[in-house]
This record gives structure tokens, C-alpha cells and sequence, in this order.
């Protein structure tokens, strides 16, 4: 009993003055309690049937409790042969407790006025900490985990590299540029020449094909080159021939281990998406976790 009442009070579930300890550390007000109640039941128990009576209706709802707790307690790393035991004990116990409650009208007594008096104290001290009990939907609770606050940590870094796709000299260019001064970080920038066929002869490999003979990707790099030296930012240029942009920008990320990949959002209509596919989507579909993916437009 004094145990559990130092810890209810270190939950702030009952009165603080139960924290308070004696020299010899133990606390005051729960030791008188544990000697003072078993005292005033001796005073005032008729015989010692009764007491026994009072006695056995306390243990053995303790301990149907406890098994009880034990059966139906999903967190706990039970087997299913060992909550069927609890299971049976549980109910056992509980048809007990039952005719004890029935026969002993005394026992009965005694335990609710414990009940009603323990729950009234723990409500007064509640009311008194200002502490409440809140209703919330389980969409909500599920929101709310010990996990969360490691999840919205910065992951912040003196090494982030931001990688681009660039269709043109679009607003998502200076939006990566800003994101890149802001955070201090490389700024990547692809260009993918998309083409329906691709023929590897000539000495050129895909992905090889050089920025400067491209005059639209020689025009994009030029002038990302140019801001980036304005501003003090670390542009890298990146040029690749594929039939498969997504493709290629999804494996250029993950080789040159970007933290952000910037992408503006597609102008193409509705129909011409559902012939060719939307890039933005397939490339969602197969980057990898460790890569964030940030849609602009």
C-alpha cells in the first residue's frame, strides 16, 4: 500500500504530501494510512470470521484483477496457451469474487467504501492538477505516437545536395535556387533529352551526350551557371539522352545521393498524360524513401 500510493502521487494521481519522506525514506502520510486502515478494521470488526471475511474478498479481487489484466492485455508477449489459462483462472476467480460479494454483505461494504473513497481522493487530486481526460478518435490518437517527435527532427546537413529537373527555364529553377542558398547545400541540375529511339552507335553512350551541343540544355546550364556563381551556390550540371526520363532522373538521384528532388509540375493535358504517362508520377512510384520529392507548380 505504501508503494502504491508514492507511486500514484509521483503520477500526480493522488496528493502530493504522499511524496513526502520520512528520515529514513519512507513516505509519511502512506505509512500512517497502511497502519491506521488494518487498525480501524480490528477495531471495529465483530469477530474474526468477518475480518477473514474482509480479508479474503480484497485478495482474491487483487488477484482476479491481476490475471484478468494478464489475459487481456495485448501488449504483453503472452503465448495463446498461456491467456487461455489466465482466461479460465480469470473466471473463476470472478464467480469467487462474486459469492463472496453475495454472501458477505459486510466484506462488500468494506470494499466499496475503499473503492468509492480511493476513486474520490484520485478524482480530487486530478481536479486539483488540472488534469483531464481528453476523447479523441483513433485516426487522431494513431497521429499522436512516441515516434512522432523523431520523425519531425531537422535532417539538416552541412552536405545536402538538391537535384532539379529542369524542362526549361521554368519557375522551379529559381525556386531550387533559393532552396539551395537557404539550406547551403549542391544544386544539381538535369536536363533529360527524351527520345522514343536511341541508337548507341556513333561512339556515344546514353546518358553521355554533352550538355554544350544540346543549344536548350546549353542555355538552361549557362544561365543556372551564372545565378549560381551570383549567389555563391555550387551548381552542378547533369545531361543525359534517354528514351526513359523517369527512369534516368530516379537512377541519377540515387547515384549522385541527393537529399531533395525538385520537379516542376507537367502542363501536358489530360489526354496526352494518360498516352505518354506523367513523369512526376512514375518517378514518385520508384525514388527511394531516403530521397524527399518536392512537386512545384
Amino acid at each position: 500500500m505504501i508503494g502504491l500510493f508514492y507511486l500514484m502521487a509521483r503520477d500526480r494521481e493522488m496528493p502530493r504530501q504522499f511524496k513526502w519522506l520520512n528520515r529514513h525514506g519512507v513516505p509519511i502520510y502512506p505509512l500512517i494510512i497502511s497502519i491506521g486502515l488494518p487498525a480501524v478494521v480490528l477495531l471495529f470488526a465483530a469477530n474474526f470470521t468477518a475480518l477473514a471475511g474482509l480479508y479474503a474478498i480484497g485478495v482474491v479481487g487483487a488477484i482476479t484483477v491481476n490475471v484478468g489484466s494478464c489475459a487481456f492485455n495485448r501488449t504483453v508477449g503472452f503465448t495463446w496457451y498461456d491467456r487461455l489459462l489466465f482466461g479460465i483462472t480469470f473466471a473463476i476467480l470472478l464467480f469467487v469474487e462474486l459469492t463472496l460479494a453475495h454472501t458477505k454483505l459486510d466484506a462488500l461494504q468494506f470494499v466499496l467504501a475503499v473503492l468509492i473513497g480511493g476513486l474520490a481522493l484520485r478524482a480530487y487530486t486530478l481536479k486539483r492538477q488540472g488534469l483531464t481526460t481528453v476523447t479523441l478518435h483513433r485516426q487522431v490518437a494513431a497521429m499522436v505516437t512516441p515516434e512522432l517527435p523523431a520523425t519531425m527532427q531537422s535532417h539538416l546537413s552541412d552536405s545536402q545536395k538538391i537535384m532539379v529537373a529542369a524542362r526549361g527555364i521554368t519557375p522551379v529553377l529559381s525556386f531550387a535556387l533559393d532552396e539551395a542558398q537557404l539550406r547551403e547545400a549542391t544544386l544539381c541540375v538535369l536536363y533529360v533529352k527524351e527520345v522514343a529511339v536511341y541508337y548507341t552507335g556513333g561512339g556515344t553512350r546514353l546518358g553521355r551526350a554533352r550538355w554544350q551541343d544540346d543549344p536548350e540544355a546549353n542555355a538552361i546550364m549557362s544561365l543556372m551557371l551564372k545565378l549560381g556563381a551570383e549567389r555563391e551556390i555550387c551548381v552542378v550540371p547533369l545531361y543525359a539522352v534517354s528514351p526513359d526520363a523517369a527512369a534516368t532522373i530516379v537512377d541519377l538521384s540515387a547515384t549522385m545521393g541527393v537529399d531533395f528532388l525538385l520537379i516542376g509540375a507537367t502542363q501536358r493535358t489530360a489526354l496526352a498524360n494518360l498516352l505518354r504517362g506523367s513523369v512526376v508520377t512514375n518517378v514518385a512510384q520508384q525514388l527511394p524513401e531516403t530521397i524527399q520529392l518536392l512537386i512545384f507548380g
